[in-house]
């Protein structure tokens, strides 16, 4: 990167209950917006959660910041599809979007190590940061596709288990230096234009959760590359607007929303017969596990999970459609 030629980034935030959260992460932006090397935009979706007031009154103080006030709380993608819009509509169409959670702060350099990797690596199209929990601690993840096998996993909590599935686990710990991976979380996430124009933003029939995911897949599935970059260091406040992902949340209910992405993601990007036999053996390991907890005594069971999973597994079996694709299309 020089100086001469900047790189242009639009930030895509979106809010939803957490306009003091957004205010904090725009915050810490600034040095990076200072960088001469680079021309950085934000826009900030309020996704209908009763926060534009406010957002209205305190963004005054920034510059090259816009408020975009969505008629409906569409989910994650929805969010995220106004802001690819808004560039395309305005004219100011960036080489880079950098999706940012409202619940994250950045450290220095954490949006120019990824452009840097970027611009090093032409067939990234996505890459995202290493995260640092709101106490300190470090969590140095990303993330492999989900399959029958790694649900299995997740299922058993069985350490022989474990042991014997650990190239099918989801999660990954990363080492310290750049590496490929499936897929990396949407809290910050680098993506190249180029993505954009080729497949379209995310699918907004995934309300929340499995977006990135799937989105991941498809990029893989066209030829780019997804890469996990630890010189971006970013602080995630994880959870903050679900519970989903916060620190006590093996005590709580999933939301409804998750059960009906996950179906989605498997059936869509795998097909319906291999949804329906990851779903039954899902049950079964999640029965097996929570047998061994409970008697155990040893750590949580997420309360009606497998219920849950038994009522989406039925409600698919009624039908075997599957809601196309709704994603931003750059020509739309």
């Amino acid at each position: 990167m020089g100086a001469e030629q900047k790189v242009r980034v639009l930030v895509v935030i979106v809010n939803y209950r957490s306009a003091q959260l957004t205010l904090t992460c725009l915050r810490s932006l600034i040095p990076e917006r200072a960088l001469p090397e680079l021309d950085i935009k934000v826009v900030v979706i309020e996704n209908d959660s009763g926060d534009a007031e406010v957002l209205e009154r305190e963004l005054a103080a920034f510059d090259d910041v816009t408020l975009i006030k969505a008629p409906r709380n569409g989910g994650f993608s929805y969010g995220n599809n106004l802001g690819f819009r808004f560039a395309y509509e305005t004219g100011w169409v960036p080489d880079y979007f950098h999706l940012l959670n409202p619940d994250t702060r950045i450290y220095p350099g954490a949006v120019s190590e990824l452009v840097r990797f970027m611009q090093r690596h032409p067939r990234a199209a996505i890459a995202g940061s290493k995260f640092e929990n709101g106490d300190g601690t470090q969590w140095p993840y990303a993330f492999r596709f989900p399959t029958l096998l790694s649900e299995v996993e997740a299922g058993l909590k069985i350490g022989v288990a474990s042991r014997l599935l650990e190239n099918w686990m989801v999660l990954r710990k990363m080492p310290d230096e750049p590496t490929r991976v499936d897929w990396i979380p949407g809290a910050s996430m680098l993506v190249r234009r180029e993505l954009i124009e080729q497949i379209g933003g995310l699918d907004e029939e995934y309300f929340l959760y499995y977006e990135e995911t799937d989105f991941c897949l498809k990029a893989q599935r066209n030829g780019w590359e997804c890469w996990y970059v630890p010189a971006s260091h970013v602080v995630h406040l994880a959870g903050q607007s679900t519970g989903v992902t916060s620190q006590d949340a093996d005590t709580r209910a999933m939301p409804g929303y998750w059960f009906e992405s996950r179906s989605r993601y498997f059936r869509r990007n795998h097909g319906y017969l291999y949804a329906a036999l990851t779903t039954g053996a899902t049950i079964a390991a999640h029965l097996v596990g929570d047998t061994k907890q409970r008697a155990l005594r040893r750590g949580a069971v997420r309360p009606g999970f497998v219920r849950a999973l038994l009522k989406r597994g039925a409600l698919d079996l009624l039908s075997r459609e599957v809601a196309s694709e709704k994603a931003f299309k750059p020509e739309d």
